[in-house]
Formats: structure tokens, C-alpha cells, sequence
């Protein structure tokens, strides 16, 4: 692993909720970017994944619940804006895996 310890205050800056992946299609042009449309509980959040190598089948992510990081500074990406991250997981070999929530939580519950 890398990188530096933050403190317990610099954690709760990071604003992490779920949502549940309302829809989600390929970018036009694009060989990587899935842009999907996530319900955080307040509103429906667009935000762009580079992740269509390893997820071609997009109907498969509708419905999913995932973990949001809300408050990450919006990026323009392949001229799309992108309001959030998607939290995964990846193994030596490069797989990624979503981080889930077990259970119901509704989207726009608070993550810690």
C-alpha cells in the first residue's frame, strides 16, 4: 500500500453514500466509459466509470447498489460531466469488484 495516514477529521470530509444504478450505457466513442445514472437518496447523480473493459453487458449493473463518493469535484470526461466516484475494489490481477452494502440500505445513506 501507499500513500499517507489522514486523520479521523480528513475521513469524515469524504462524503461516501449509496446509490442504486438507475441506468447505465456505453459512451458513444469510447472503448472504456460507461456513463450511469445513480440514485443518491436526494437526487439522481451522473457519473462516468471507466470501467466497460470488464462490465460489457451494462444491463447487468441496473439496480446494483454501490457506494458514491458525493461530494468528489465534478469532471468534465469524454465531454460528459462525471458528479462522483464509484468506490471498487481491484486484485492483483486487475479485477474490479464493486464495494457493496449488504442489506437495504436506502440510497443516500451515510457511509463510515
Amino acid at each position: 500500500m501507499s500513500g499517507s495516514e489522514v486523520t479521523y477529521d480528513d475521513f469524515l470530509r469524504v462524503n461516501l453514500r449509496v446509490g442504486i444504478v438507475k441506468s447505465a450505457e456505453r459512451v458513444p466513442g469510447s472503448k472504456k466509459l460507461i456513463k450511469m445514472m445513480i440514485d443518491i437518496g436526494n437526487e439522481l447523480r451522473q457519473i462516468i466509470t471507466g470501467i466497460a473493459d470488464q462490465f460489457p453487458n451494462t444491463d447487468q449493473l441496473i439496480g446494483k447498489r454501490v457506494v458514491v463518493v458525493a461530494n468528489l469535484v465534478s469532471k468534465k470526461i469524454f465531454g460528459l460531466e462525471s458528479k462522483g466516484m464509484i468506490l471498487m475494489a481491484e486484485d492483483i490481477n486487475g479485477k474490479l469488484y464493486f464495494v457493496t452494502i449488504e442489506g437495504d440500505a436506502p440510497p443516500g445513506s451515510r457511509v463510515y
